[in-house]
């Protein structure tokens, strides 16, 4: 003879918790996405025009 038992199991979940774990990875993703492309785009402009350019030109644009 066998016996069948069923059991129940409860789960709780913060809702609120896991959302907001999700946005901030979602945040730190795209910011080392922005920071990896400023980086290439700051190594192109030293590449292709050469240090003292890439300082005069930044100077330029900060003070001028």
């Amino acid at each position: 003879m066998t016996t069948n038992t069923q059991t129940t199991t409860k789960n709780n979940v913060d809702a609120g918790y896991e959302t907001s774990k999700f946005a901030l990875g979602l945040g730190m993703s795209m910011a080392a996405l922005v920071g990896l492309w400023g980086a290439a785009c700051l190594v192109s402009a030293l590449i292709s025009n050469g240090p003292l350019s890439l300082v005069k030109g930044y100077l330029t644009a900060v003070l001028g």
